[in-house]
């Protein structure tokens, strides 16, 4: 939810702040980054401190960091507020994993439980569009923040009175060399994918990042291989179910992160739509999600987890193919449906994790949340990059202002950017015929990168296929 609250509320956060373009990236920004710099380090503590305390920690560094807005009046200030986030959503994440594998000894049981945690994942992410067009229609962007404060409260009196300790009874050495490198590569790794979504593909500082990322990380993974007490088993890998579940969770955040990138601009920009109204027609996802998830388990017993979680990835991907070949513009019930099918297909995010976890022996429970996490996080990342940067040259290639009278040839250049920067070129410039054509290029790319979704989904579902046992029984337990 907090991933997708601050999309709405950055417009009058910006109004109010007045951040430059360089700290508005670094508000949306910083919080993946230090999120996925802390995933692997924050699992490794949690299995030596205690997952449950990791928990609750984590609950109340989110609680009192959303807390913390109340003081922040300067773009500075709001960039260290989302730091501190990103660092309790490191804590929480992965934890939550690692201890319903605990609470959970039955693989069936587990089953279950994991699917009404990916339903609630997902309805998290479509809640908070709604929520935060609600509270922005009678409180300043604060409110994206503090709407966080009653849930943590809760959240740690119920940890408190429900969740037993658990942790690794010999978790080895602590290696602080691994965590240096587990950090910087993954922030290296994030920043240079983010990066190349802004700068364009040919920027040579997102390559010198992104070069610097493998190396430090392949560093981190042959220390690993080497170590007999490793801050992350990798080895986890060799076990192709395993591979699997973690393919199929990046690429389900990935087709979730991208079209609700992409259609929530188009609702609000082409179409006009309310923050609040974009919200609600984004719910179907979250519908399809909330029934699916807790289904999948019971549909994997009968025709198989293989299947099941192939067949998940190949219905959310028909969903983006169905956004390809519909008539364009797309018709209302078309986008609706397909993310729809997208929801349902989140339902794949259940058998994921049932698969991780149930062949994850209890003392790696841990390691294995953190990699999930880690793919939901870089899934996440990519799908906005890959996806939006697709969609930007799209968008281009189809906006046609050479005729245009009136705008600047400065301002043309600049719609060209943006359908944000054209609407408001269009705006100043009273150009009615721009902010048309800029929606037209727009709806366009949307209609063009549903058939990138859709190759990407197949092909990660054949992939799933292939490496996933046919026999694979999700009540079989590692120990």
């Amino acid at each position: 939810m907090d991933m997708t609250i601050l999309n709405v509320a950055l417009p009058d956060l910006a109004a109010h702040l007045r951040p430059t373009a360089g700290q508005q990236l670094w508000i949306v920004d910083v919080y993946s980054l230090v999120l996925a710099g802390l995933l692997v380090p924050m699992s490794a503590l949690a299995d030596r401190w205690g997952r449950r305390l990791m928990l609750l920690a984590g609950f109340a560094v989110f609680g009192g960091a959303s807390l913390l807005v109340l003081l922040a009046d300067t773009p500075a200030a709001v960039i260290a507020v989302r730091a501190l986030l990103g660092a309790g959503g490191a804590m929480i994440m992965p934890t939550t994993l690692s201890m319903i594998r605990t609470l959970f000894p039955d693989p069936r049981e587990r089953a279950t439980a994991l699917g009404v945690w990916a339903a609630t994942s997902s309805l998290g992410m479509a809640v908070g569009p709604i929520l935060g067009g609600l509270l922005l229609q009678h409180f300043s962007w604060h409110a994206a923040f503090l709407v966080n404060v009653p849930l943590m409260i809760a959240a740690i009196i119920a940890g408190l009175l429900l969740l037993p300790e658990a942790r690794d009874p010999s978790p080895g050495r602590w290696d602080a060399l691994a965590t240096l490198q587990a950090i910087t590569g993954m922030l290296a790794l994030v920043w240079s994918i983010k990066h190349f979504a802004k700068a364009g593909p040919g920027d040579p500082l997102g390559w010198a990042a992104l070069a610097a990322a493998l190396t430090i990380l392949t560093w981190f993974v042959l220390r690993c291989l080497r170590r007999p007490d490793p801050l992350l088993d990798v080895r986890l890998f060799t076990r192709r179910p395993f591979t699997a579940g973690v393919l199929a969770a990046l690429a389900s955040m990935f087709a979730m992160a991208s079209l609700l990138l992409l259609v929530a601009q188009w609702l609000q920009l082409v179409l006009g739509a309310s923050p609040f109204m974009a919200g609600v027609y984004l719910t179907p996802m979250a519908l399809g999600a909330v029934v699916a998830s807790p289904l999948a388990p019971w549909l994997a017993a009968r025709i198989g987890a293989r299947t099941t979680l192939a067949g998940g990835l190949a219905v959310a991907g028909t969903g983006f193919l169905l956004l390809y070949l519909a008539p364009s513009p797309p018709a209302h019930p078309v986008v609706l449906l397909s993310l729809l099918m997208l929801g349902i297909g989140a339902g794949a995010l259940a058998i994921a994790s049932a698969i991780i976890m149930s062949g994850t022996p209890q003392t790696k429970a841990g390691n294995a949340a953190a990699i999930e996490e880690t793919a939901y996080d870089l899934g996440n990342v990519l799908g906005v990059a890959v996806v939006g940067s697709i969609a930007g040259v799209v968008y281009r290639a189809h906006l046609d202002v050479t005729d245009l009278t009136g705008p600047t040839p400065a301002d043309l250049a600049a719609a060209r950017e943006s359908l944000g920067a054209a609407l408001e070129v269009a705006e100043r410039a009273q150009s009615t015929d721009l902010a048309t054509r800029a929606g037209t290029a727009f709806t366009e790319a949307l209609v063009q990168t549903g058939l990138i979704g859709a190759i990407v989904m197949f092909t990660a579902a054949a992939v799933v296929f292939a490496l996933v046992p046919r026999d694979l029984d999700l009540a079989t337990q590692q120990h």
